[in-house]
């Protein structure tokens, strides 16, 4: 069922709207609501609460850290991905809505039900990445990337949308949920699970994995499967401009990451947003990322992957800056659009420069490391905020620390050559 210029549309359509599927986990859960709602509520203060939420996202940012690369052998290995996405999706699912059971004052049961899911969703994306080289074709994918991040902000404002409507702002929430011990707002949590599931159906309906023949026996799965990653490390030179990439994202998505899971808590804490202000700022933050991935997929088509995440960079540490020195609510949302508008740029153009230097036939295992240099020092930046937070007393003091990562980050991506990294692929499609 392929389509003019070589590509499938439908299939592109609906990998995309997985992307529009979990989106809905990142803006009301890990970013904006139930974080909020586990420093501010759950928590006794929201010192302690931005430290203990902190060690949660550490913590599974770690354990995915060491999981990603080789389940993504594992997938490459045995032509197990599709099945892996769905099991990892239900479970994401199943624990996003235990997280509406979690009352004020239940802070053990909060963070373990939170690292079990955010585990679960960060290794399914690691198996939905690896789809992208196989669905677009060269010419195209920045933009169909960049289309997936799009879509991707289209979800999560969606999904925000009925949030705030239907659950956080009437005084009789829908569907008989009260406001008692923050009800309306832990099933938002229902609301996520139950969208997750919905909206990611497309893709296991319509996307056609690789045709691979899928090895028999575990032990001798597992045998291959490491046996593939000790072979990736010895020829690791072949793949140096893939190694410096994924150096460089160690430290600027490090950096992103923990402007994501502290945004909210960042303007609850030091600005004084309410529920209702952090989820606009949530639809405000939505819209302009996803308008941002958009326009910039052309741009990366054009420009490079590699110039297309330095300008972000660049713009990252602009609007930290302003957030850390803002004065007022005004100044803080000034950096909040900027910040927006060059999220969705960065994490499409990354993941699209990935695309490109991948060999053949190793996509889930490169994009397993791929997930590993997200998450690998995803502790750094969460682990020194709640630190510093609490050296300091000062949210301000905390949110300072990403500067530093974005610089880091930014340095080292100079080194990338991007033409020779696009070789490694064509070679190993020619071999």
């Amino acid at each position: 069922m392929s389509t003019n210029n070589n590509y499938d549309r439908r299939a592109v359509f609906s990998w995309s709207m997985y992307d529009f599927a979990n989106s809905s986990y990142h803006a009301l859960v890990l970013t904006f609501v139930f974080s909020t709602f586990f420093t501010t509520q759950i928590a006794s203060d929201k010192i302690i609460g931005t430290a203990l939420w902190s060690r949660g996202i550490t913590l599974s940012a770690l354990i995915v850290a060491i999981l990603s690369p080789f389940m993504g052998a594992f997938a490459d290995a045995g032509g197990y991905r599709k099945r892996i996405l769905k099991y990892l999706t239900i479970a994401a699912a199943i624990g996003t809505a235990g997280l509406y059971t979690v009352l004020p004052g239940e802070v053990l049961k909060g963070l373990v039900l939170f690292v079990g899911t955010n585990i679960a969703m960060e290794l399914a994306v690691v198996f939905y990445n690896a789809f992208l080289p196989d669905i677009a074709p060269p010419e195209k994918i920045g933009r169909i990337s960049g289309f997936g991040w799009a879509f991707g902000y289209v979800g999560g404002l969606s999904a925000m949308l009925i949030a705030m409507v239907g659950l956080v702002q009437p005084e009789t929430p829908w569907f008989g949920f009260s406001r008692e011990l923050g009800e309306n707002i832990r099933a938002t949590n229902l609301l996520v699970a139950v969208w997750f599931l919905l909206f990611s159906l497309p893709l296991f309906l319509f996307v056609k994995e690789k045709s691979t023949k899928k090895m028999r026996g575990l032990g001798k799965l597992f045998a291959t499967t490491s046996g593939q990653l000790v072979a990736t490390f010895r020829e690791i030179k072949q793949y140096r401009q893939i190694v410096k990439l994924l150096f460089a994202r160690l430290f600027y998505n490090d950096g992103l990451i923990t402007i994501f899971a502290f945004g909210g808590i960042y303007a609850a804490g030091t600005f004084g947003f309410e529920f209702e202000e952090i989820l606009f700022l949530g639809i405000v933050l939505n819209i302009t990322a996803g308008l941002g991935a958009f326009v910039f997929g052309f741009v990366d088509d054009i420009l490079g992957g590699k110039k297309t995440i330095q300008i972000t960079i660049i713009g990252f540490i602009f609007s930290t800056i302003i957030a850390v020195l803002a004065p007022n609510k005004t100044m803080f949302w000034i950096s909040a659009i900027i910040t927006g508008l060059f999220s969705g740029p960065n994490q499409a153009a990354s993941r699209s420069l990935m695309a490109r230097f991948v060999p053949m036939d190793k996509e889930n295992e490169f994009f397993g490391f791929f997930a590993f240099s997200g998450k690998a020092t995803a502790f750094l930046g969460p682990l020194l905020l709640g630190v510093l937070t609490e050296l300091f007393n000062s949210q301000r003091a905390g949110i300072a620390v990403v500067i530093i990562l974005f610089i880091l980050g930014g340095l080292i991506l100079r080194t990338v050559n991007e033409e020779e990294g696009m070789k490694v692929r064509l070679e190993s499609a020619e071999s």
